[in-house]
């Protein structure tokens, strides 16, 4: 396990070790990725928890269906594994896919300005919400804002009209009183 040679601003969280499994040093995960899967495609995963960063290769992995378990090279050990119970597994942005135009990753969606359709500025996405029918963004007041209310804004074709990541804006049709 290396230091990292990925700057910080170059990483995505992509799931979260957060248990062990059985005697052989294996890990559990919970991934962030869509299918849970996707996440053992990723070969070397850099670990950060607390300022401490550590370079690992996954040997294998298996879903369990609500989350998975991977085997990570050199880790043989389960009070070893236990150590890395809390540490965010990343990947470098490069790595990810190319979207379609239209589709965004939620990490560009964090911190843009949400205005309304009268200019009303509502506050900043600050994180977003898996809700099974549609996700939902979080959007808490910045300077500048209506007013001091945190808003739940589905993320759907109705709410959303426009992107604009150069910008850092998006424009939804939402009423300010809901």
């Amino acid at each position: 396990m290396n230091a990292t040679p990925e700057s910080a601003d170059d990483l995505i969280v992509v799931g979260k070790i957060f248990s062990v499994h059985g005697v052989r040093g294996e890990v559990k995960v919970y991934s962030f990725t869509d299918p849970i899967e996707n996440l053992l495609s990723y070969r070397n995963w850099t670990l950060r928890r607390d300022g401490s960063v550590k370079q690992v290769e996954l040997v294998s992995g298996r879903s369990t269906q609500k989350d998975l378990v991977a085997k990570l090279k050199g880790l043989d050990d389960r009070d070893e594994a236990r150590l890395l119970s809390g540490y965010e597994i990343c990947i470098s942005r490069s790595l990810l896919p190319n979207l379609t135009n239209g589709e965004y990753y939620w990490y560009q969606l964090v911190g843009l300005k949400v205005i309304d359709q009268l200019g009303q500025l509502f506050g900043k996405i600050d994180h977003l919400l898996e809700t099974g029918a549609n996700d939902v963004m979080v959007v808490k007041p910045c300077a500048g804002s209506l007013d001091d209310r945190e808003r739940l804004l589905p993320y759907t074709e109705q709410c959303v009209l426009a992107i604009d990541l150069g910008a850092g804006e998006m424009r939804v049709d939402w009423d300010a009183d809901f």
